[in-house]
């Protein structure tokens, strides 16, 4: 019955623009608003904070449901709940539970807005987000930002970058990508692939502008026989190119969306094994991977990192991580492998 139940949930739990998703948080099946508003409400008031019940409610509900519940909270106890949450919670558990608050669209829109604001541009989360998220997504977040921010998206990453970055990124966010077509167009793929290779490799220095057109326009499964096609005009596959011919933060960025074509959910597994590896886990990165994708694709990440890095997430998860925040991180992880 549970894979029944799974294959439904998948089947109705298509996102906008048709992709299928692979959520480990999905409805409380008997929801109640209202008992779980009381039993959040009595956990915040209980001397110390019950953190643990916080938990248990928050991360086995999909946004909707929380959004319910904190509806029922107000009606109940007279104030805000999200306000409530923070002054109850501290630390890393508060930033991951106020993230669950968001809509994916508007917490990715949030992480976006922290990543340019004040001194210097957090270019890392900048580019993890804006080269990972498709059409759809863009859409969603883009209508977002602006009501949250009273400001273009657009607007914002432009005038936060520059060069052939802000171009890149800007070109991404303004979504002009191709939906996928059923049908294959081999010429097309042909000449993309030579396009690619002549702007890069073939030639001294690199055309850009081609890179950021053919990359940002096309649709992902041409794009994936694209590069497929160019090792028959390169020496080096689309990876190694990308190494060879730029540097620094626009180098990250075409790699991130090299990655994400070929394989959107093991580039996330990846950047969780390489956030926990680091030294004192970078915690900004997996609270944010784990937040946004809990409803989208995690449960693909999650075969992902045990296929890729030999050790499932949840194991990592429990091993790098500690107290209150752990336990919201492996219950949204939400199963072993």
């Amino acid at each position: 019955m549970a894979m029944v139940q799974e294959f439904l949930g998948q089947l109705t739990l298509q996102l906008g623009g048709g992709e299928p998703t692979y959520p480990t948080v999905v409805p409380e099946p008997n929801f109640d608003p209202d008992k779980d508003a009381a039993r959040i409400e009595t956990a915040i008031k209980t001397k110390g904070v019950d953190e643990q019940t916080i938990i248990d409610v928050l991360t086995k509900r999909t946004y909707n449901q929380r959004r319910e519940i904190a509806f029922a909270f107000e009606r109940r106890a007279k104030k805000d709940m999200i306000s409530a949450l923070k002054g109850a919670l501290s630390g890393s558990l508060e930033t991951v539970i106020l993230g669950l608050m968001k809509s994916t669209a508007q917490y990715d829109a949030s992480e976006i807005k922290a990543s340019i604001k004040g001194l210097g541009t957090d270019e890392e989360s900048l580019i993890e987000i804006v080269c990972s998220r498709s059409n759809a997504e863009f859409m969603e977040i883009k209508k977002v930002y602006k009501e949250l921010f009273k400001k273009d998206l657009e607007k914002d990453v432009s005038g936060d970058t520059s060069g052939d970055l802000a171009k890149l990124l800007l070109a991404l966010v303004e979504a002009r990508r191709a939906e996928p077509s059923s049908v294959v167009d081999n010429q097309k793929i042909d000449d993309d692939a030579r396009a690619l290779y002549e702007a890069g490799v073939k030639r001294k220095g690199t055309d850009v502008k081609c890179w950021i057109s053919i990359m940002t326009e096309r649709s992902v499964p041409h794009l994936q026989k694209v590069f497929e096609r160019y090792k028959s005009y390169s020496p080096y596959d689309m990876q190694e190119s990308i190494r060879k011919e730029v540097k620094g933060d626009l180098e990250k960025s075409f790699l991130t969306l090299v990655q994400c074509f070929e394989n959107k959910q093991l580039y996330f597994a990846n950047r969780l094994q390489d956030a926990m590896k680091s030294k004192g886990a970078k915690e900004k990165v997996l609270t944010r991977i784990m937040v946004s994708r809990c409803e989208v694709d995690l449960k693909k990440i999650r075969q992902e990192f045990k296929a890729h890095h030999g050790k499932s997430l949840y194991q990592t998860i429990a091993e790098h991580t500690k107290g209150d925040y752990q336990r919201a991180l492996l219950s949204l992880c939400s199963g072993d492998d």
